[in-house]
This record gives structure tokens, C-alpha cells and sequence, in this order.
């Protein structure tokens, strides 16, 4: 008869039908039982191997072509360190006259080499809020199945764009004090947008979509999904075709 370890309580499931097979003749069914134990053996070992395979993933290349003006404004590092002067109770140097044209300059995302950008993120987190506008998938599934790739140490994604023209606006700050801001504005605008993903999981149809409608609530200042106002109208693209 079987050995007690052909027979342990963890294979057990498999013979559900042990009442039957356990009248055969005892080489017959030993075979029978070595047969069932060992196909299951090749399959669990398969089913192992496919859960501990490297996820695979893909890159896809989107041109979004803008449908109304880009509006950038980079968190420039002189107002990083009055921010930090600030926090820290330091006392700040006599406020500096306005400098409309470095204002518009610091406005702007550089890449190394020169070229302008926009964060690459800003783009990923307009399609992630693009599923809202959609059955059958999350926010949370899109925030997880694609990313959206960057250049350089700022992650930012070039634009084809001619020279930005300088926008001067009125702004509130603090306690609702007017100032101006000088802020660098492209139209027309387009960009190549790589994005990595998840072909297991979601489709290159829906990607394009959902990257489509993320133009709806667009990226930079002004935009309609802006959390600060509801009236934004910049920013804003499609995916041609």
C-alpha cells in the first residue's frame, strides 16, 4: 500500500473519490495515486512560477496637442528660501523691487540641456483624475497601471512650443493682498507623452482615452481642475485623430 507520505493530510483533496479508487488492485492503484499526485505537482508548480514573474511592461507614445494657452509656474528657489526663512523665524532681507522679466524667466520648467518642460507628473495626475469620467475603472487602478516618464532631475516632459510670450495677472496672496505675477504662456503647444503601463492589466485603447479626457481638466495655472478655482480655462488638450 501507499507510503503515509503519498497519503498526507495536505493531498488529501485530491482523492475526494479515494472510497472508489481503493478497491483497484494495489499496483494499479499506486500508479493512479503517483499520476494524480504528480499532475498536481506540475500544476502548482506553474501556478507558482506565474505569480512570481516579473510584471510586465510596456511603452506607449501619446502627442497631446493643446487646445488653449499653457500657463507654467515653477517654484522658484528664491521663494523656496523665503518660505524657509519664514518657517524659521529668520529675519528676511528688505523686500527686493519687482523684476518682471526674471519673474517670467523663474516661471518657466528647464530641462538640462535647455529645452522647456512641464512636469511629467502634472500630466500622469490629469489622466489618474480622468477616470472619474469613466465606468469600470479607478483612480486608484490608474494611479497603479500607468506612469507617465520624465526627463531629468525635475522629471519633466519637453514641449514643442514657440517662445513664450510674458503674461502679466493680478493675483491674491495672504490674507488676500493683490500683487502681479509675471508667468510664461505657450500657444500652440504639443507634447510627446511615454507612457509606461501594464498590458495585463489595461488596454492601450483605454490609455489613450483616458489620456484624452485627462485634457478636459488640464495641467498648469488656470487650468478647470484646478482645486483653487471652478472658472479655469488653460491648459487644456486632446489626442489628435
Amino acid at each position: 500500500m501507499l507510503g503515509e507520505d503519498e497519503l498526507a493530510a495536505d493531498r488529501m483533496f485530491l482523492f475526494a473519490d479515494l472510497q472508489q479508487i481503493v478497491i483497484k488492485q494495489a499496483d494499479d492503484f499506486r500508479m493512479g495515486v503517483q499520476v494524480r499526485i504528480a499532475a498536481h505537482e506540475v500544476k502548482e508548480a506553474a501556478r507558482l512560477q506565474a505569480e512570481t514573474e516579473r510584471i510586465e511592461r510596456e511603452t506607449l507614445s501619446i502627442t497631446i496637442v493643446g487646445t488653449a494657452p499653457l500657463i507654467v509656474h515653477r517654484f522658484d528657489e528664491k521663494a523656496k528660501q523665503m518660505m524657509l526663512e519664514a518657517q524659521q523665524s529668520k529675519t528676511r532681507a528688505k523686500k527686493e523691487a519687482k523684476d518682471p522679466v526674471a519673474q517670467f524667466e523663474a516661471s518657466k520648467y528647464k530641462l538640462p540641456d535647455g529645452r522647456d518642460g512641464f512636469p511629467a507628473v502634472g500630466f500622469k495626475a490629469a489622466t489618474v483624475g480622468a477616470a472619474r469620467l469613466f465606468d469600470g475603472i479607478s483612480m486608484v487602478q490608474v494611479k497603479q497601471l500607468i506612469r507617465v516618464l520624465g526627463e531629468g532631475p525635475e522629471q519633466l516632459v519637453p514641449l514643442v512650443a514657440p517662445e513664450p510670450i510674458m503674461r502679466e495677472d493680478t493675483v491674491r496672496v495672504g490674507m488676500g493682498t493683490a500683487d502681479l505675477r509675471y508667468r510664461a504662456q505657450y500657444f500652440p503647444w504639443s507634447v510627446e507623452l511615454l507612457v509606461q503601463y501594464v498590458p495585463s492589466q489595461i488596454s492601450v485603447d483605454s490609455i489613450v482615452s483616458l489620456v484624452d479626457a485627462g485634457g478636459i481638466g488640464g495641467v498648469g495655472e488656470w487650468r478647470p481642475s484646478s482645486p483653487k478655482g471652478a472658472t479655469g480655462s488653460y491648459g487644456t488638450w486632446e489626442v489628435p485623430g
